[in-house]
């Protein structure tokens, strides 16, 4: 894994704290970003006080089997097995800064917003970081009583300014898809993430805002459980482009490499062709099979629920390490989904004799064509989103499935009375 720099860090921002209530902190740290970034702070300077350093997991356990055998230790280790119950959110320092994602052209949300900003700010004596698009609906600009207090919010622009070491935690207010751009906007590590649900369906937003005063609280606390959503880190291999310079500085003349972090699933299908899509999908560089029909869709756990279980896949925890593999309506009855291990490393390219072309979507965004000696290679992210959970990482799982996606309901069968017995 090619993930971030190893250097030491003093004191992290937050970090998971185990069952016993020790604290472990990760030494690996995300890159900093190298381009120059304009970001509008108009509250005040004092937000670079609050810097965020970032961590990741904490050092893998040794794992024995008997006396003699253990298991060879791999620097390159990217997650390991903990009980969910463990997984507790808690804050070296208290945190001064939060992110406000709200979710746009949706008037519902519009006082919701307003009145949690206020909170944070004039109660909790937080900085908030909003969008700047967010700032300029009409709706908002022209509230006087509100414009005051905005003009005192930090600003950033997506895909310009670069917001990852300044922000503490997210608040999402929207739906699902609200959760999936907010990871769009974290390349590397993520703060942990507190989504309320103000939208259509809310699998992933467990939190209703009827109460967002003392949930807040709560969370500023520290007291909160969250469960990892683990994303995929993809990069896309560009053949047809010439002297391209890469992000690390050095040049390649003959492809262009872009990386993306998805949280739900990589989406490759035949786009407007009449023909089915044919490529090959690899498995740590050996061929497994090849997709003949409408794509494949490469998922995380998180996005079992999503794109892939309409596809006919199984449902997943978000606490399983796995990635799965579900082809889109093939022509072959025996290709089933299947569940391979986090950490492999897949790799789709159209096959060679493929009649068309086929284009690639990351979490229903970014969509483009994949062209003949183009590659996507997808494994496991070393930055998962940690998400802060209404209850515990198993009963929210639950609940969202009997609640947004009715699982096993179906009208109960009558008990047998006594005198049905006798027949």
């Amino acid at each position: 894994m090619d993930g971030a720099e190893e250097v030491r860090v003093k004191a992290s921002r937050y970090c998971w704290s185990t069952h016993d209530g020790g604290n472990v902190t990760g030494p690996r740290l995300a890159k900093r970003c190298k381009k120059s970034r304009s970001l509008s702070t108009s509250s005040a300077s004092s937000s670079s006080e609050y810097r965020r350093t970032q961590s990741l997991h904490g050092p893998s356990p040794v794992t024995t089997f008997g006396p003699k055998a253990c298991m060879l230790q791999n620097p390159h280790t990217v997650m390991h097995i903990q009980d969910p119950a463990t997984q507790q959110l808690t804050w070296n320092t208290p945190p001064k800064s939060v992110l406000v994602i709200k979710k746009i052209r949706d008037a519902t949300l519009l006082q919701p917003f307003k009145d949690l900003c206020i909170f944070l700010t004039q109660v909790k004596n937080m900085i908030v970081y909003v969008e700047k698009k967010v700032l300029e609906d009409p709706a908002i600009s022209g509230d006087d009583n509100f414009g005051t207090l905005a003009k005192k919010f930090c600003t950033f622009r997506e895909d310009l300014d670069d917001i990852s070491n300044r922000v503490d935690f997210i608040i999402c207010l929207g739906g699902d898809g609200t959760l999936l751009y907010a990871s769009s906007l974290f390349q590397d590590s993520v703060p942990p993430v507190m989504a309320f649900h103000l939208g259509s369906l809310g699998f992933l937003t467990p939190f209703k805002f009827d109460t967002y005063q003392s949930q807040v609280t709560q969370i500023i606390e520290g007291n909160a459980a969250i469960v990892l959503r683990s994303r995929l880190k993809v990069r896309v291999h560009r053949e047809r482009e010439k002297g391209i310079i890469l992000t690390n500085g050095e040049v390649d003349g003959s492809r262009k490499v872009t990386n993306y972090q998805v949280l739900n699933e990589v989406v490759v299908d035949r786009g407007p062709s009449s023909y089915l899509s044919n490529v090959d999908l690899f498995l740590d560089g050996h061929l497994i099979t090849t997709v003949q029909g409408d794509g494949v869709i490469v998922s995380t756990p998180t996005g079992s629920t999503a794109y892939a279980v309409a596809a006919g896949a199984s449902m997943i925890h978000p606490n399983v390490p796995a990635i799965m593999i579900t082809p889109i309506c093939p022509h072959s009855l025996s290709f089933r989904p299947i569940v391979v291990p986090a950490g492999v490393e897949l790799k789709i390219m159209l096959s060679r004799d493929a009649r068309n072309t086929a284009w690639v979507s990351f979490d229903g965004r970014r969509r483009q064509e994949i062209c003949h000696g183009d590659s996507i290679s997808i494994t496991t992210s070393c930055f998962p989103i940690p998400c802060i959970c209404f209850r515990n990482p198993v009963n929210d799982w639950f609940e969202s499935l009997a609640q947004c996606l009715h699982w096993n309901v179906r009208k109960k069968q009558n008990h047998l009375s006594s005198e049905d017995d006798e027949f």
